[in-house]
């Protein structure tokens, strides 16, 4: 890859959004708390663009958004962003369930470890292929049966492609679960074990959680308001998920940036269960070429991790 490319593909995807906060934190004209924090920092640094082009490594503090006074609510929630329609990229092929997507999903919205919003699979598509790892997020279908079946309301689709669900409506009746083909929504059967924090509830964080509704992956909308990648795409350790927007035709899995549709055709990206009608806004790279062993995702997983797998980690461990 040449210079010119590599330089191309640091190419933010949210580039508006990320060059305005070096601009004001760069200033620091304010003197709120933008610029307050900028100039005590974080000591964590984060690469960003700057209204030149040029990508730069700077402190946390400097790109952070300025406090939202209260919370997104409802009707709020249900515009979406404008001139945005979301999309992902799974690559199987750097897949090896690390889990640092699953980790960084729960503890941002504060779900127990026995609640997941992204799962992974252990996929084997036939008996004598090989098999690999599968992140299976909500795919937030431009066609969700999850939506059209649910009596109250609770849960909608939005103009940039992301489904929410409002507890706040939720009834807790549980079609929206039965409705969904992929398994995406999570039920909250009890009290919730993380210790909520003590702000106003979202739809687009789900959070604080509520006993007898409905939970799923909100591909972090609120995040995405505040010119942000979901957490799951910024704690890959291995580049699997690409995120970005269709209008823009541009995706980055927060090392690089290419182009979506590009991408889709040179690696043969197809979507799960096309045949459903759903739509999903989620696509996946086929597992060709792969760059780690299938076992290599058994190594270093807690025991309840193990007990998951545990007919495929038996396997593996007669094989050595």
């Amino acid at each position: 890859m040449s210079e010119k490319e590599k330089s191309e593909s640091r190419r933010k995807f949210l580039k508006t959004g990320i060059t305005a906060g070096i601009s004001a934190a760069a200033g620091l004209t304010g003197g709120g708390v933008l610029a307050s924090k900028a100039m005590a920092g974080t000591g964590k640094k984060v690469k960003a663009l700057t209204t030149d082009g040029k990508v730069v490594e700077v402190d946390e503090a400097m790109i952070e958004e300025k406090a939202t006074k209260e919370a997104i609510g409802r009707t709020e929630s249900m515009e979406g962003l404008p001139n945005r329609k979301f999309v992902m990229v799974v690559d199987l092929a750097k897949c090896k369930n690390a889990r640092a997507c699953v980790d960084a999903c729960q503890e941002g919205h504060f779900l127990a470890k026995d609640h997941e919003w992204i799962k992974i699979y252990y996929m084997k598509d036939a008996p004598k292929t090989a098999p690999y790892w599968f992140p299976r997020p909500c795919f937030h279908c431009d066609s969700p049966m999850c939506v059209s079946v649910c009596p109250v309301g609770a849960t909608y689709k939005r103009s940039d492609g992301i489904v929410l669900v409002d507890t706040d409506r939720c009834i807790g009746c549980k079609f929206c679960m039965t409705g969904c083909p992929y398994s995406a929504r999570v039920f909250h059967w009890k009290e919730p074990e993380v210790e909520q924090p003590d702000v106003e509830y979202s739809p687009e964080t789900n959070v604080p959680a509520v006993e007898g509704t409905v939970g799923k992956c909100v591909w972090c909308a609120d995040n995405l308001r505040k010119n942000k990648l979901p957490r799951c795409v910024s704690a890959c350790p291995m580049g699997v998920l690409y995120f970005g927007d269709m209008v823009e035709d541009s995706v980055t899995n927060g090392e690089e940036t290419v182009r979506l549709s590009q991408l889709l055709e040179d690696r043969a990206g197809y979507r799960f269960k096309e045949e459903l009608g759903t739509n999903p806004g989620v696509y996946y790279l086929p597992p060709s070429n792969r760059s780690f062993t299938v076992e290599s995702g058994f190594e270093g997983q807690d025991e309840e991790i193990q007990k998951r797998y545990e007919k495929h980690v038996n396997k593996y461990k007669s094989k050595k």
